[in-house]
């Protein structure tokens, strides 16, 4: 199969979806057993809109791995202790941390540009966070003495964003964590002064902690809160090994050796048109030894450009710690 890495062209990706559904039909049982039971003939599959795209929820109750794979790394999807949490076996995490730098490069730039922080005190707190192992990650290729995460200690936080205000800085955050850092500061009689090297990425994840509000209406209060027009947004998931990043305006891009398709809500094989709103699917072709067809619980829809939007949740799926913004 081409390396995933050079994917270039519609056709690239077209060629390299086909032969990852060829594989993953071969070699990971419960895909298998998917496309069998609906019926579908693998050699008939031809385009994008063919392939089967396995439900998420399926990481819930089945190890989804290559049966030629072992993986002693595994991610945990976040939630309540009461809820049956996603596992997504990483049988190649040298895969999975190229895929975090090239997406980052990609849209933002080189890790060692920057003073990684975080504040993302949820994922922290529980272990196995494919989340927390990206960061950690960049921070690595970053190799700042500055680096370094945020639990509850924001008047820490506080003061270092002001000390490093001569240098680039990416601070990661959760939503909820991002506006509980806003009030903390202001009722401390503070208020952030606002740097053009500070670039902040939420990261959805409001979990029922904070009023629910619009992804629009989230943005403009942390670029209120910070004096930054840089509030920036990272789309991921448990059961992906890839990132798509919003530069602004709630809308996405994906790396290029990733895509989302829009399908019908209650029609998984007929896909909705530029600018409607339906279910998202996702290919992720770092997901060669797990799955690279996901059929999500988010709502959404592909604008110009290659370009999409994330608008919530369908209504009866689960709640997850990764969107529960409605926009």
């Amino acid at each position: 199969m081409k390396n995933i890495f050079d994917i270039r062209t519609e056709q690239d990706f077209l060629e390299a979806s086909l032969a990852a559904f060829r594989y993953q039909y071969d070699h990971i049982e419960v895909y298998r057993k998917f496309v069998d039971f609906l019926k579908i003939n693998p050699d008939e599959v031809t385009d994008l809109a063919k392939i089967p795209f396995l439900p998420i929820e399926m990481f819930k109750n089945h190890q989804i791995l290559d049966r030629n794979a072992t993986a002693d790394l595994y991610f945990h999807s976040s939630g309540t202790t009461q809820m049956n949490l996603s596992k997504h076996f990483i049988a190649d995490p040298g895969l999975y941390e190229e895929s975090i730098s090239k997406s980052f490069e990609q849209f933002i730039g080189k890790p060692e540009e920057f003073v990684f922080l975080g504040l993302l005190p949820s994922y922290l707190e529980k272990q196995n966070s494919s989340l927390i192992y990206m960061v950690d990650d960049l921070m690595k290729k970053s190799g700042k003495p500055e680096n370094g995460y945020f639990l509850y200690n924001h008047a820490e936080l506080f003061q270092l964003l002001n000390d490093l205000k001569d240098k680039k800085v990416i601070l990661f955050g959760v939503s909820f964590a991002l506006l509980d850092f806003l009030d903390s500061v202001e009722s401390l009689g503070r208020s952030i002064t606002g740097s053009q090297n500070l670039i902040v990425i939420e990261t959805g994840g409001m979990k029922g902690r904070k009023e629910e509000m619009t992804k629009d209406e989230l943005l403009k209060i942390l670029q209120n809160g910070f004096k930054t027009e840089k509030i920036y947004s990272e789309y991921s998931m448990t059961e992906l090994l890839s990132q798509a990043y919003s530069l602004g305006n709630n809308e996405y891009q994906s790396p290029n050796w990733m895509k989302i398709l829009v399908r019908n809500a209650e029609d998984p094989f007929s896909y909705e048109k530029e600018g409607r709103t339906g279910a998202i699917n996702i290919i992720d072709l770092a997901n060669i030894h797990s799955c690279c067809f996901i059929a999500t619980q988010d709502l959404g829809k592909t604008l110009p450009g290659d370009k999409f939007q994330v608008l919530g949740r369908i209504d009866h799926s689960d709640i997850r710690g990764c969107s529960l913004l409605v926009s």
